[in-house]
């Protein structure tokens, strides 16, 4: 993740909207298609000097007034204003590390919960991407593919360090994205644990991670589609949903659900076969 995230942040998005968008007229001699910094300092009121302090990580610590008027000069999406608050946050806080590692044990009440999934594919994971516990339906879809081999499964180190991986999802490149996303988000303080991660994922997957790891920060998709071949069933279409859990453990619940009835069909199939019941890492 660059130190900068938050100028790394306001330079893509600079150069990302054209001076039509804005009502400009476009000129000539531009290097780039984007806005230069002073149309971008003249639209939010700011000067050029002060916006080249925030893009060149010289400022770190924008006010909220300055983040508006970013977020309506740029013409950003709430999804986008999301990001570049997530930004500035991460920026002000830089010198105070996250003081404990990704937690790997689930509450009695969330594994409670977890059970009343029964054959629905659903897992717990920590920040880190840890699969801390899953039900037989996730046992039945994930098992097969190799996910859960190792005694700490990993989502992020099975993606991108598993040559299975990219054929188990036939839309590799875009799990990659959301999985890199995922490690960067929540980060408004330096975290330590997810950063020694990260840098064994830049050594042992190298550009495949590194490319996505070092670019523009994106917010993880919090729902969605995917497709996983699965070493038996074939090719299964499944909707996602990952739901925050609360409290301070920074775990969250990922739920998979059948995308057609060709799926549907198929995981009726998959978990009829006998499986454990809960899986709990360590349990």
């Amino acid at each position: 993740m660059p130190d900068n995230e938050l100028g790394c942040f306001l330079r893509s998005r600079r150069e990302a909207i054209t001076p039509e968008q804005v009502g400009l007229v476009p000129g000539t001699r531009r290097r780039t298609p984007g806005l230069r910094r002073s149309e971008l300092a003249t639209l939010a009121g700011l000067s050029v000097e002060y916006l080249s302090r925030l893009e060149q990580g010289r400022d770190r610590n924008p006010s909220p007034p300055v983040l508006h008027a970013l977020v309506t000069a740029l013409q950003l999406s709430p999804v986008e204003a999301q990001l570049l608050h997530r930004a500035a946050k991460a920026a002000g806080n830089r010198d105070c590390p996250v003081a404990h590692p990704p937690a790997r044990q689930i509450r009695p009440t969330i594994q409670l919960l977890l059970e009343q999934f029964e054959a629905t594919p659903a897992a717990v994971l920590n920040r880190a991407g840890e699969i801390l516990a899953w039900t037989t339906g996730y046992e039945s879809i994930s098992g097969p593919t190799g996910m859960l081999d190792s005694t700490l499964p990993s989502i992020p180190r099975f993606v991108f360090n598993d040559s299975r991986a990219r054929t188990v999802y036939p839309d590799w490149d875009t799990v990659a994205d959301r999985w890199s996303a995922e490690l960067r988000e929540g980060l408004s303080r330096p975290d330590p644990y997810v950063a020694e991660l990260a840098e064994e994922l830049s050594v042992t997957a190298g550009p495949g991670f590194n490319d996505r790891w070092n670019g523009p920060p994106v917010v993880p998709p919090r729902n969605g589609h995917e497709r996983v071949i699965h070493p038996q069933a074939g090719e299964l279409s499944l909707a996602y949903e990952v739901l925050e859990l609360p409290d301070s453990d920074d775990q969250r619940l990922l739920v998979q659900l059948p995308a057609d009835e060709h799926t549907s069909s198929l995981l009726t199939q998959l978990t009829a076969v006998p499986q454990p019941t809960l899986r709990i890492v360590g349990g």
